[in-house]
């Protein structure tokens, strides 16, 4: 499974963020990554320099094998509390997905 992370220019994109980034995917994905070809994460900070509830947006790509991408969206107040809800967001979408392909 490959994971790529990309930031605007109002995210720094540190190797701490992108090793977070991945991490946090694969383990909430594993049971995926038969599935799944690749994944594209994109981090935003909405409000750039100026404060804000909810303006840190990650937004999860996962392309899987024979099916259209499937995306979803996190805003929170911090950029790992929405790195964290896009991760468990995508496997409950996942999760919804493939077990209606199997059935």
């Amino acid at each position: 499974m490959i994971i790529q992370v990309n930031t605007n220019s109002s995210i720094e994109g540190s190797a701490r963020l992108e090793d977070y980034v991945k991490e946090t995917l694969q383990s909430k994905l594993e049971r995926f990554s038969n599935e799944i070809t690749r994944i594209e994460v994109h981090l935003s900070d909405q409000n750039g320099d100026k404060p804000g509830q909810d303006d840190n947006q990650c937004k999860v790509e996962a392309r899987l094998k024979g099916m259209n991408p499937i995306t979803v969206i996190e805003k929170a107040g911090d950029i790992d509390s929405a790195i964290t809800g896009a991760s468990n967001k995508m496997r409950t979408v996942l999760t919804t997905q493939l077990d209606k392909l199997k059935n």
